[in-house]
């Protein structure tokens, strides 16, 4: 399995939605110290623990 590069961009709406789920008391991934949400989501994603998929047009 190929690992995918995200643009700054997919990154950000990556983190954001995630942040979202664990404002809104989904479980955390990994085992982190950190309290803000969004700060969970970046330790996250810097694991490589998110189920996100991104879907890009080809022209």
């Amino acid at each position: 399995m190929s690992t995918q590069r995200y643009n700054r961009y997919e990154k950000a709406r990556i983190l954001g939605a995630r942040a979202l789920q664990v404002s809104y008391g989904a479980p955390v991934l990994i085992d982190t110290d950190q309290t803000e949400p969004i700060l969970v989501a970046a330790e996250e994603y810097d694991a490589g623990a998110l189920p996100f998929t991104v879907r890009r047009e080809s022209n």
